[in-house]
């Protein structure tokens, strides 16, 4: 398995993060980590190389300028050796020690299909316009969309490298991975997992400009499932 974190200037959270992902999955699971630095400008190039030469399950990749956290999450599964992806945010909100909660799931399905189970945040620590915006966002996008999922915007997910790389890749597109795995007919799970204050800094996220984006983006991924066609294969030579 591979732990996929995207960071944009997360000095401060960097090296306690690494940490608790050696520390929760150490002793149960063969994993790496794979950072990703979406063009951070302060110390979060310091941090990682500090990291790297302490873990060496640890390897960091770096984007030159900033590409956003959908293209930072995709050079980081791309990169990914193992065949399941666990994915973190890198301000130190997700809880490491959840992404057993989300393998015990996928261990306990009999799907087939299963592609993807995604964390939902139980009690959020954020403050409350953006708790109220997440709530907004997350109704109508269910309502246009119809994905049945609970909370797109929680960055604890675990998935399959090979599906995630099947999909159409857009800018924000992380913010809807639900509805994509299903518009390719994989089954999504969910499971309740823990949020966290953010340790240091401040979310990198505007209430407006991520409104206007995630409109554009779910009218496009609406676009998407309309023309949409998984085929039932039926074996014709038996």
């Amino acid at each position: 398995m591979s732990v996929v974190v995207p960071v944009h200037d997360e000095a401060g959270n960097i090296a306690a993060l690494v940490a608790e992902i050696e520390t929760a999955l150490g002793p149960e699971l063969d994993f790496e980590m794979v950072f990703v630095d979406d063009g951070s400008r302060d110390e979060s190039p310091g941090e990682l190389a500090r990291a790297r030469r302490g873990h060496p399950r640890l390897r960091v990749l770096r984007h030159r300028e900033r590409c956003g956290q959908s293209a930072a999450l995709r050079t980081g599964v791309a990169a990914a050796r193992g065949a399941w992806i666990a994915t973190l945010d890198g301000d130190g909100q997700n809880d490491p020690s959840d992404i057993l909660v989300l393998l015990k799931v996928r261990d306990e399905s009999e799907d087939p299909a299963l592609r993807m189970i995604a964390g939902v945040r139980r009690q959020r620590r954020d403050g409350l316009v953006k708790r109220f915006s997440s709530r907004v966002a997350n109704g109508l996008r269910s309502r246009v969309l119809r994905d049945g999922a609970t909370d797109t915007g929680c960055g604890l997910k675990l998935f399959q490298r090979e599906a995630f790389l099947a999909l159409p890749f857009f800018d924000h597109m992380h913010r809807f991975l639900p509805a994509l795995v299903r518009r390719a007919g994989g089954v999504v799970l969910e499971a309740p997992v823990d949020h966290r204050p953010r340790r240091h800094g401040a979310s990198h996220y505007g209430v407006a400009d991520r409104a206007w984006a995630g409109l554009v983006d779910m009218l496009g991924v609406a676009w998407l499932q309309r023309r949409a066609k998984v085929p039932i294969v039926e074996r014709m030579d038996e």
